[in-house]
């Protein structure tokens, strides 16, 4: 299920992240990179492998045969003992003791055969840390981040990219404690692109970087444009595509002011002003910049009466 980020949790998103950012500093600057990278390379392994297959199996399930032999599983990791509390509830058993359900994932052989694709990735990942390997992962993570979380409304959207837009400045500008962790992070964080790939192919090793929060931070406020559109119910996204072209507009500024200056940038400097900036401008144009800003996106489910939820389950 999708994790609401509130206002609250949208102001405090910069401090977190300083304060992890500065530890990853210090971690690196006290301990032995090699080790770190080590450890961190094993857990990004595991997580790349289950994001990329959660990714890809939608698009996979198109290419498979309708006579596929589709097989289902059920993994389920509990705590306690005695029976569950749904048994309980249809009086099938005294219950005294409830077990906890820990872990109850439900998957198929399709499921398997993309994470079995997956894990290909992975060793290639782990093996060569090649760059292809790793930005299939930070695609994978980028993706599953837009996905898993939204904003709730438009203001709390415009507290989060403000707050994130001093926090890059001042780590980029004002220190060197982003570049530094960017460059001794060895994991797939960020993407990396290949300025020389027209002499060393696929064996490029000067890259440029772009994390993933760039991708992820914008694309969440993105995503709440978009449902904000279905809201309308109009049929037009257009504050999707504008919020859309302005990313990639802001995106394009940042590398243009990186190849002038030859310096890092902070992307979030460009893509913020241009993310919030071009679809309030269009809100004004239109007149809906109050519809905007009182958009609320209810996450929490609708609670069904007893009567229709036993209605359900005769149907079912």
């Amino acid at each position: 299920m999708p994790e609401t980020i509130t206002s609250r949790d949208a102001a405090r998103f910069p401090i977190v992240a300083s304060c992890t950012l500065l530890g990853l500093y210090l971690f690196f600057k006290i301990f032995s990179q090699e080790y770190i990278n080590l450890l961190l390379s094993m857990y990004f392994f595991v997580l790349g492998i289950l994001a990329l297959s959660h990714t890809i199996s939608p698009v996979m399930n198109k290419f498979f045969p309708v006579n596929f032999p589709n097989k289902q599983y059920q993994l389920l990791f509990t705590q306690g003992s005695g029976e569950s509390k749904e048994e309980a509830d249809r009086g099938e058993n005294d219950v005294v003791a409830f077990v906890a359900e820990i872990v109850n994932y439900e998957f198929d052989t399709k499921d398997l055969v993309c994470l079995a694709m997956s894990s290909i990735v992975g060793v290639w990942y782990l093996l060569r840390k090649h760059w292809i390997a790793n930005n299939l992962f930070g695609l994978a993570f980028s993706l599953n981040g837009v996905e898993l979380l939204h904003l709730n409304n438009v203001s709390t959207g415009c507290i989060l990219l403000g707050g994130l837009f001093v926090y890059d400045v001042f780590w980029v500008f004002g220190t060197n404690v982003m570049v530094t962790v960017a460059k001794s992070f060895e994991a797939p964080i960020k993407l990396v692109f290949p300025q020389d790939l027209l002499e060393k192919g696929l064996e490029a090793d000067n890259f440029a970087m772009l994390g993933l929060g760039d991708i992820v931070i914008p694309g969440i406020f993105i995503a709440l444009l978009l449902r904000f559109d279905i809201s309308l119910k109009r049929n037009t996204h257009t504050y999707f595509y504008t919020s859309f072209v302005a990313y990639i507009f802001g995106l394009g500024l940042t590398i243009f002011i990186m190849h002038i200056f030859k310096h890092a940038q902070p992307a979030l400097l460009y893509l913020v002003p241009a993310c919030i900036g071009f679809p309030l401008l269009v809100a004004l144009v239109k007149g809906e910049v109050a519809e905007m800003f009182s958009y609320e996106e209810n996450s929490a489910p609708k609670e069904v009466p007893p009567g229709d939820a036993k209605e359900g389950k005769k149907e079912k």
